[in-house]
C-alpha cells in the first residue's frame, strides 16, 4: 500500500450507511432510514429491520425518496449524529 491509500482509510471514522430520506424537517434536517438485515440468534432466519436516523442536510436538491449516504461526524444535538454526504 502507498501513503494515499493508508491516508484515506484512516480520514474515513466512524459508520457510512447507505438509506433513503423520509421526512425533511427545518432546512438542513432530514430523516433517513437504512435497512439491514439480521439473523436470528436460535433459527437463523434472516429478519428485515431498519434503523432511522436525524441527518444533517446541507445539500440543496434533497428530496423525500432520495436515496442518499451517510456519514458519522460530532453530535450537532441531541439526536442529530450523521450527516448527509452525498445524493445516490
Amino acid at each position: 500500500m502507498d501513503k494515499q491509500e493508508i491516508h484515506i482509510t484512516k480520514s474515513n471514522k466512524g459508520k457510512n450507511f447507505v438509506g433513503t430520506v423520509i421526512a425533511l424537517y427545518g432546512e438542513k434536517t432530514a430523516k433517513v432510514e437504512v435497512p439491514y438485515e439480521k439473523k436470528h440468534p436460535l433459527y437463523k432466519k434472516t429478519l428485515k429491520r431498519t434503523r432511522r436516523f436525524a441527518c444533517h442536510n446541507e445539500l440543496s436538491g434533497v428530496t423525500v425518496g432520495d436515496h442518499v449516504e451517510i456519514a458519522q461526524m460530532r453530535p450537532m444535538s441531541k439526536t442529530k449524529h450523521f450527516r448527509i454526504v452525498k445524493k445516490i
